[in-house]
């Protein structure tokens, strides 16, 4: 670890000497991405030399101890404060997730359950826009589909954090795809039975265009009238969008727009999300079979957490989380689940250094 951290000094001196050269600010973009690279190593570097400070000041302490044992004390208070800094230095060198400062496209589906699955769709959709006000955020709906009785079939969200430079909505948002499962007593159950049904999540970071470019001959565009609740048309014109990716078969449809127009470009923007996830989960593949078993899977097909709503309980499966404040996370209140699966993700990372 320690000769991976003198490399980074190294490279941290030089980008400084690079940035302070006028000639590299002629590039605008040269010059932004050596100031952001410049910015990732600084706090790396600032602890390493506080590490080797540390280091010398005990080395100095035992040295003086042979003559006055106060100086023992001493050394051991910085011994400790070496150790605690090596700890900050492993965390600082986890490789970053370089989508982590992107935005986010969110979409909830009913699945097992019928109508009390949609009910519950809807209950997630609400729990993640209550979610995101919590943290200033600003939220999207791009297409939604609902039900007779208020729940959603499915709804697609983007999920905006703003562009202040710090985390993004996906560095939390991104431990929350998978099957999520509710144990109720449905309000369409007559007898107080509790039911069990669930509902899909899948989170996307949003591509930018650069990020991935969709080919007009890879696609198909379908229009259709706009429906609502329980199969009605709402618009007498053909606005809704349907867009199959031929290479990949993907399919995107959005009808909340009042216009063709819009609801293509909300659609491409759902697609080249999904371009962008299928492609990293396939360099994931590829990189490491196990990384399927790891908590930062986004894989639909795994139930990731249960809402028991008589117990009041939440309960994530894949870091045994559990808790009984269910009225409250359902209500946004989502920081202690996340910030546990972003505890295990971040020590499942660092035992792979």
């Amino acid at each position: 670890m320690f000769d991976r951290l003198g490399e980074l000094a190294g490279e941290h001196a030089e980008l400084e000497r690079a940035l302070a050269d006028p000639g590299v600010h002629a590039n605008a973009d040269q010059a932004r991405k050596l100031a952001k690279r410049y910015a990732e190593l600084t706090p790396i570097v600032a602890a390493f030399r506080e590490w080797q400070q540390a280091g010398e000041d005990e080395q100095a302490a035992r040295e003086l101890a042979a003559e006055d044992p106060a100086f023992a004390i001493e050394a051991d208070e910085l011994a400790k404060q070496r150790a605690g800094l090596e700890e900050r230095l492993r965390v600082l060198l986890v490789p970053k997730d370089p989508n982590d400062g992107k935005d986010t496209i969110l979409e909830v589906k009913a699945g097992e359950g019928g109508e009390e699955s949609a009910l519950f769709a809807s209950d997630l959709l609400r729990m993640y826009l209550r979610y995101a006000e919590r943290h200033g955020w600003k939220t999207e709906v791009i297409d939604s589909t609902g039900t007779g009785l208020g729940g959603v079939k499915d709804a697609t969200v983007a999920v905006k954090a703003g562009r202040g430079g710090g985390a993004g909505a996906w560095s939390r948002l991104k431990y929350e795809g998978g099957v999520h499962r509710v144990q109720r007593v449905p309000v369409t159950e007559s007898q107080g039975r509790i039911h069990t049904s669930a509902a899909g999540v899948l989170v996307m970071p949003e591509a930018d265009p650069v990020d991935v470019q969709v080919n007009d001959n890879d696609i198909k565009v379908d229009v259709f009238r706009s429906s609502g609740p329980g199969g009605q048309s709402v618009n007498t014109t053909d606005s809704a969008v349907r867009i199959t990716h031929l290479p990949t078969g993907i399919v995107v449809s959005c009808q909340n727009e009042k216009s063709q127009l819009q609801n293509k470009e909300q659609a491409l923007r759902v697609l080249r999300a999904r371009l962008l996830a299928q492609a990293e989960a396939d360099a994931d593949a590829k990189a490491s079979a196990e990384r399927k078993a790891q908590v930062r899977t986004v894989d639909r097909s795994e139930r990731v957490r249960t809402y028991n709503f008589p117990e009041n309980r939440i309960s994530d499966h894949r870091v045994g989380y559990k808790a009984y404040n269910l009225d409250q996370v359902i209500d946004g209140d989502l920081d202690g689940v996340i910030d546990a699966l972003a505890a295990a993700d971040l020590e499942a990372k660092l035992g792979e250094q």
